[in-house]
């Protein structure tokens, strides 16, 4: 496979220098770090992908990889329309999205696809991963924040003929956000005629809480620590300014998540853009949080949205599912 020398990549103005400073410095004096500060370099995101291909069920159990796949074909099928645009919401590294644009192009449809992510680097190694499927000129990635680009629903119109059917994916996405925050977004995305694939990470077995306790080394390991301190050393903390742990709870509503905080030993001052960053000793920062779900609060967070679940496939371990939904 020849790769292009050069590439086009969409940058959306929520992750211009200004807002992405704007955001760091929030999360620092909130102690609670976004989500997206954990992909922002190549090292990050090399680091995550290591992580996912040790730990995530989808690379590693193969029940969880025929799931995904009996939903691509489903999709596949289900879909009529002879244009496809596939937008990646979260693309990550790609690998899902460009299995599912192979099993679209051996059903004779034309396919654009929209690889997108908060990360430049894994936004590019996902487009990298598409050219399997698709010629360059088919691929328009596109860096933004879910979370803050308002016009996103105009934006992605735009980049696709208006015969073209639209396909989104959102793999892996739902745990890292309060879902009354990203849902409605999500929601304004998916117009009428439109179709989702939604997947979410769940808690195996009856009991929800005792689900969510047993999945926790998929968290508590190194290479995830490795990962999520990574934020922290870069800034110019070091390893003895304190600890690292992670904890099964509940939060405010009737969700369960895994949290990872951490706890300093001693008061740390840093300068970050310019501005002066405090931590005192027995302060705490969450890192990282990650929102388990059933299938039936996955179907009850969507349809309070205006999302419906038209199908949905459960992976064997109970760890994941994937649901097809169109809106109501």
């Amino acid at each position: 496979m020849l790769l292009p020398s050069t590439v086009n990549i969409a940058i959306h103005s929520s992750q211009s220098p200004e807002n992405v400073r704007r955001d760091l410095l929030e999360s620092l004096r909130a102690k609670r770090v976004n989500h997206k500060f954990h992909y922002d370099s190549i090292k990050q995101t090399n680091k995550w992908l290591a992580l996912h291909q040790v730990y995530s069920p989808s690379r590693n159990e193969r029940d969880c990889t025929a799931t995904y796949n009996r939903a691509f074909a489903s999709a596949t099928k289900v879909i009529t329309s002879k244009a496809v645009h596939l937008v990646g919401l979260g693309c990550g590294g790609g690998q899902k999205d460009t299995r599912l644009l192979k099993l679209l192009k051996a059903a004779g449809k034309a396919i654009s696809y929209t690889p997108s992510d908060v990360s430049v680097a894994m936004t590019l190694v996902a487009q990298q991963a598409a050219f399997k499927a698709l010629p360059s000129k088919n691929i328009f990635p596109l860096v933004c924040d879910l979370a803050t680009a308002a016009d996103l629903p105009k934006v992605l119109a735009t980049q696709h003929a208006a015969s073209s059917t639209k396909l989104i994916t959102f793999f892996g996405m739902i745990p890292n956000f309060e879902p009354d925050d990203i849902l409605p977004k999500l929601a304004a995305i998916v117009r009428l005629g439109d179709w989702l694939l939604f997947s979410a990470n769940l808690a195996p077995g009856k009991d929800y809480a005792a689900g969510v306790k047993k999945v926790l080394p998929q968290y508590d390991n190194e290479l995830t620590r490795d990962w999520l301190l990574t934020f922290l050393f870069d800034l110019g903390m070091e390893r003895g300014d304190g600890e690292l742990n992670f904890k099964a709870e509940r939060s405010a509503g009737a969700l369960w998540r895994i949290v990872a905080r951490f706890r300093f030993r001693k008061t740390r001052s840093l300068v970050v853009e310019g501005r002066p960053i405090r931590f005192l000793a027995g302060e705490t920062v969450r890192l990282f949080f990650s929102y388990r779900y059933t299938p039936e609060l996955v179907c009850a967070a969507l349809v309070k949205h205006g999302l419906l679940v038209c199908d949905q496939w459960i992976a064997k371990s109970q760890e994941e599912g994937v649901f097809l939904c169109r809106r109501k």
